[in-house]
């Protein structure tokens, strides 16, 4: 049976829905997705920042190492540090949030996860935003920043809200906590 009316149809709508969405994640019937998450994001907080800075610490020493056996022509490298560390930061948080994993290595260690409000994996682009709304929220606001996930049921800092993000326990410790619970 073939559509034959006069009437031309809309072709299928591409791309994103303008329609409303909910939150994906709520805390008060799915409290396993929020239980410990502020602890545990700040460690993996500590084991991200040993992962931007270790190699920067390298280059440091392989630019000091390369000054000595330059006669000091190499220490004019040194300026190279700051773009490099902002560069790999951001990379780092961009290439680790856009896993399939949606998550930096050190909150795959804790369990953790990244999503959108409505619950979508987290994509590269919004890992590195995230990293620069971080840094430039933590400048700007610093007690601020750290009193906002006490006071909402999410846990979400600052920078979450403004784009739009959660950070939850991962499918497998949020599906351990229930059985215990």
């Amino acid at each position: 049976m073939s559509h034959t009316s006069d009437t031309p149809r809309e072709p299928p709508r591409i791309g994103v829905s303008d329609a409303p969405r909910p939150h994906a994640y709520d805390p008060v019937t799915q409290p396993e997705y929020f239980e410990g998450v502020l602890s545990r994001r700040l460690v993996a907080f500590c084991v991200d920042a040993m992962m931007v800075i270790g190699p920067i610490v390298l280059l440091a020493v392989f630019i000091f190492v390369f000054g000595l056996v330059t006669l000091g022509l190499g220490w004019m490298l040194f300026w190279l540090l700051s773009p490099a560390f902002v560069v790999w930061a951001v990379a780092y948080n961009a290439i680790t949030l856009g896993s399939p994993a949606s998550a930096t290595l050190g909150m795959r260690l804790m369990e953790l996860e990244m999503r959108t409000w409505y619950g979508a994996p987290c994509y590269s682009l919004l890992g590195a935003v995230h990293a620069v709304g971080f840094w430039v929220s933590i400048s700007a606001l610093t007690p601020l920043v750290l009193l906002v996930p006490l006071f909402n049921d999410r846990r979400r800092l600052l920078h979450d809200f403004l784009l739009g993000t959660v950070v939850v326990n991962n499918d497998q410790r949020a599906a351990a906590l229930r059985r215990r619970a």
